[in-house]
C-alpha cells in the first residue's frame, strides 16, 4: 500500500482476486501481450485498485491505466461512471487509455501501438 493508503485497499482484495480469476476474453488477450514485460519491457498489474476504483491494467512506473470497455460502458450511467473514474485518476496524475473490447479482436496491433505511443509520450 502506498503512503496515502489508497492503493490496493484490503477491503477490495477479494473483489480484485475474483476479477482476475474471471477476466473477460478481451482482457485475457490483452494481458497475454502486457504480462512479463512483453510490451517494451514495461511492468503491468491487472485488476489493481486505486481508492475505490479497480483498474483493468495499470503500469505504475508510467502512471498509465488501460480500461477495456464492454457494452455496459456505453449507457448514460456507464458514461457518467467512466467520466468520474477518469477524472479521479487524472487528478492523481494517472492517464487513462480506453478501448472497446471489440478493438482487441478487430485490430489488436493498433491497440498495442496506441499503448506504446502513450508510453513513449510519457517518457519525455
Amino acid at each position: 500500500m502506498d503512503k496515502k493508503g489508497i492503493n490496493n485497499r484490503p477491503e477490495l482484495k477479494k473483489l480484485r482476486r475474483e476479477l482476475r480469476k474471471n477476466m473477460t476474453p478481451a482482457e485475457v488477450v490483452l494481458w497475454q501481450q502486457l504480462k512479463a514485460g512483453r510490451l517494451d519491457g514495461t511492468h503491468w498489474r491487472r485488476q489493481y485498485s486505486i481508492d475505490k476504483y479497480i483498474l483493468d491494467f495499470y503500469c505504475p512506473i508510467y502512471k498509465l491505466c488501460i480500461e477495456l470497455d464492454g457494452e455496459d460502458h456505453y449507457t448514460m450511467q456507464g458514461d457518467t461512471k467512466d467520466f468520474d473514474r477518469t477524472d479521479f485518476l487524472n487528478s492523481k496524475g494517472i492517464d487513462v487509455l480506453r478501448f472497446e473490447n471489440k478493438e482487441i479482436w478487430e485490430n489488436p496491433e493498433r491497440v498495442l501501438e496506441t499503448i506504446k505511443l502513450k508510453l513513449k509520450e510519457k517518457t519525455y
